[in-house]
């Protein structure tokens, strides 16, 4: 039998109902973690997740939050700890994007991106760090875009960019409590964000694959082994990095 890099962990993921989230929360759990599926809006998917996770042995539960609401956020990190006692790995992964072009941009939208992707991360993260009392693991999923000069992404691009730098002032800031902080940063992945839904045309597919240097577009299983090797002591000397999970995006 296989070792198992997460035993005795406990992991919350932050929009963990599909894509990226949902594919690190079942491999989480296939390492040994026990998992909370945070969700939003996505119950029925949510508890699809934890079904396919207590099927196959594992542990875990859903819990409802919406990050971009500061009110909501301290509720789910007591049902953490109320299910499972302690945390250790926490994934800020939800996220929204909406493709806005500079003539579009609005002092709503800059505020619904931010409210999000960087106050929610950021609140998150308090709220693991006064958790994590024998030291862990904060994975803050960027994106590829903050190094790259993306037309019609330039507020979701900014959030990044945010997150980029303020994952180092969390590792400096919680380094001596032996909490690690990394970005894991994807490029152009397979979601429900990055596709036809959100307005993403054939032809911007292919411009994205022929940027990428494994000429395809990434699926969310792509970024999991990644993710697993950040909340697992094989990277217990690793803080503060920006992990590329892109296939080579613009190299």
């Amino acid at each position: 039998m296989s070792e198992k890099h997460l035993a005795g962990k406990v992991a919350l993921i932050t929009g963990a109902s599909r894509g990226i989230g949902a594919a690190i929360a079942k491999r989480f759990a296939a390492e040994g973690a026990k998992v909370v599926v945070n969700y939003a809006r996505s119950e029925k998917e949510a508890n699809a997740v934890v079904a396919g996770i207590t099927a196959a042995g594992g542990s875990a539960i859903a819990v409802k939050a919406d990050v971009g609401k500061p009110q909501e956020i301290p509720g789910l990190f007591t049902a953490t700890i109320k299910a499972f006692g302690k945390l250790d790995i926490l994934v800020n992964n939800a996220a929204i994007m909406q493709r806005t072009f500079l003539t579009e941009v609005t002092a709503e939208s800059i505020d619904a991106h931010f409210g999000v992707n960087v106050r929610g991360y950021l609140l998150c993260a308090k709220h693991a760090a006064e958790l994590m009392t024998s030291g862990g693991s904060i994975i803050n999923v960027g994106s590829a875009i903050s190094r790259m000069a993306y037309p019609g992404a330039v507020v979701y691009t900014a959030t990044k960019g945010a997150i980029d730098v303020m994952t180092r002032v969390l590792a400096a800031e919680l380094g001596p409590k032996g909490i690690r902080a990394n970005v894991l940063a994807p490029g152009s992945t397979r979601t429900d964000m990055n596709s036809e839904k959100s307005g993403k045309t054939k032809e911007e597919e292919q411009q994205e694959i022929a940027l990428t240097a494994l000429r395809r577009i990434g699926e969310p299983e792509d970024i999991v082994g990644a993710a697993v090797f950040l909340a697992s002591d094989e990277a217990r000397w690793v803080t503060g990095a920006w992990i590329d999970v892109s296939g080579g995006i613009r190299l």
